[in-house]
């Protein structure tokens, strides 16, 4: 169903102005209860408001970005959803609850993780930590029924990822892509509702990134998982989304990728031009100014980074 794009200013006074068409997202279709729901949802880090107005729900199956440049609440967001962070104003319900009291139904992967080269512990054995690696004290042995059982999940979320080929490989052995898939198949394992998945392309390559978010993309649609990622570049994702939430200086604007990802929405965000190009097979393109360094970030910044706004 389609939705306009809202586009919130706090402006110097913290004050939400808004250009563009007032309301919220839609709902999902069908009338279920949503996945995600946020309504007018701003916070505040250190006295500085992050971001604000942000209006959007996401149903099941639906694969949602949270999108913008360094150093404005990207993450933040991730940790609102969890209940980490409180917010400043506004109402969040995650699974039908406050955040922080439905994360046994949310699969989390956090920003990058590296492994060093020398770790022996196999692939197949850090999805499997998914499901037990809270776990505290000694092992207890498990009933027959129950160790197959995990096994068997396992096995199958590893197939689903695409892991089966190297999953019993020590893992500092894999390459970066591929020990991304294996954390995605981690994130997985416990069948949540909501993957919730900070920077996951990051560190990789381009042709990793696009095999990353295709595979994201699949697995929400086909497993009925909503999914929320937090990127940093817009492009090699975009084509895969539902959904978008771009965040900028203390703005938002949120609806599916086609109203939000506009000159005229991302030019009003950033306060600098933003040029929206339509490739030969359809795709959308984001170029534009290198962006500026903000006062806070929740990633840090690459030195002398001049990729396309996104």
């Amino acid at each position: 169903m389609p939705t306009t794009a809202k586009f919130h200013d706090t402006g110097a006074g913290g004050r939400a102005r808004q250009p563009g068409t007032a309301g919220r997202d839609e709902a999902p279709e069908g009338g279920s209860e949503p996945v995600l729901d946020l309504r007018d949802v701003a916070v505040r880090v250190g006295g500085r408001t992050l971001w604000s107005g942000v209006n959007v729900r996401v149903g099941a199956g639906e694969f949602t970005a949270v999108l913008g440049p360094n150093g404005v609440g990207k993450s933040t967001m991730i940790k609102v959803l969890l209940g980490a962070l409180p917010t400043a104003r506004g109402e969040v319900r995650v699974l039908g609850a406050r955040p922080g009291q439905a994360n046994d139904r949310i699969g989390y992967l956090p920003q990058r993780r590296s492994f060093d080269a020398s770790m022996r512990i196999r692939g197949i054995d850090v999805v499997r930590m998914g499901l037990d690696g809270d776990r505290w004290g000694l092992p207890l042995p498990l009933p027959t029924a129950r160790r197959r059982a995990a096994r068997e999940r396992v096995a199958e979320v590893v197939e689903l990822v695409g892991a089966s080929a190297y999953a019993h490989r020590p893992v500092g052995q894999c390459s970066g892509g591929e020990q991304q898939r294996l954390l995605i198949a981690q994130a997985l394992v416990r069948r949540p509702r909501l993957v919730l998945l900070d920077e996951p392309l990051d560190s990789l390559d381009l042709s990793h990134q696009s095999a990353v978010a295709a595979l994201i993309g699949r697995i929400c649609h086909h497993e009925g998982v909503a999914v929320v990622m937090v990127a940093h570049d817009v492009n090699p994702i975009l084509h895969h989304l539902d959904r978008v939430v771009y965040l900028a200086a203390g703005g938002s604007a949120t609806g599916t990728p086609r109203e939000v990802i506009t000159s005229e929405t991302l030019t009003g965000l950033y306060g600098t031009p933003v040029e929206v190009l339509t490739a030969s097979d359809g795709r959308l393109v984001v170029v534009g100014q290198p962006e500026v360094p903000a006062p806070h970030t929740d990633r840090p910044a690459s030195a002398g980074d001049g990729r396309a706004v996104g």
